[in-house]
């Protein structure tokens, strides 16, 4: 009978004992993968942010065909600093842009449409930026989709040039990379819709 009972104190100490051991070993592996986790957290590299080129298109696809899509329209958005080449709610393309600044030289809200007047070149002499490619959408030549500016000469304002498509950066008009503003000036026909909001 002493032998039964040592016995089993021995088989009850074993079996406490593997429990404990068992507890320690799951406590053990969580703790591990909640290290991993936090390491492997640590470790990885946060994504960089997109590096615009204002030189090239917005997109590394060919631009949309608009004569497949007579029906297609642009749609500008200010907050997003973003124009849509869109077909009914469909995004053909996606471009970068910058809008008009504040209330005195904001880009006006509505709806448009594409006007004769286009042209390779402008300076304004009072603002002291031209821009290259540009076409009229509001009030004949005075509210324009365009490249980024340039100074009088025609060469390009990279200090501005690199605020396209991270913030509004004009005086009212809709500047465009250079690839983009040339298709635009290529592409899109008179009287074709543009909604700005």
């Amino acid at each position: 009978m002493k032998r039964f009972r040592q016995l089993l104190v021995i088989v009850v100490l074993v079996v406490v004992a593997a429990v404990g051991i068992n507890r320690v070993m799951q406590h053990t592996s969580a703790d591990k993968a909640a290290t991993t986790r936090t390491v492997k957290s640590i470790a990885k590299p946060k994504p960089k942010a997109k590096t615009i080129d204002w030189r090239a298109p917005s997109e590394d696809k060919a631009y949309p065909n608009l004569k497949t899509y007579p029906n297609a329209w642009l749609d500008v958005n200010t907050s997003k600093q973003r124009v849509y080449v869109k077909n009914g709610n469909k995004v053909l393309y996606t471009m970068y842009c910058s809008t008009g600044t504040g209330k005195e030289n904001g880009t006006p809200h509505g709806t448009y449409y594409i006007q004769a007047e286009r042209g390779k070149f402008f300076y304004n002499q009072g603002s002291g930026e031209g821009a290259k490619y540009w076409v009229s959408w509001k009030d004949h030549g005075i509210y324009l989709f365009h490249s980024v500016p340039t100074d009088k000469d025609g060469n390009f304002i990279e200090s501005e040039a690199k605020e396209l498509g991270k913030t509004a950066a004009s005086h009212g008009c809709v500047r465009l990379s250079v690839s983009d503003a040339k298709w635009v000036y290529n592409n899109v026909p008179y009287g074709m819709k543009v909604v700005i909001h």
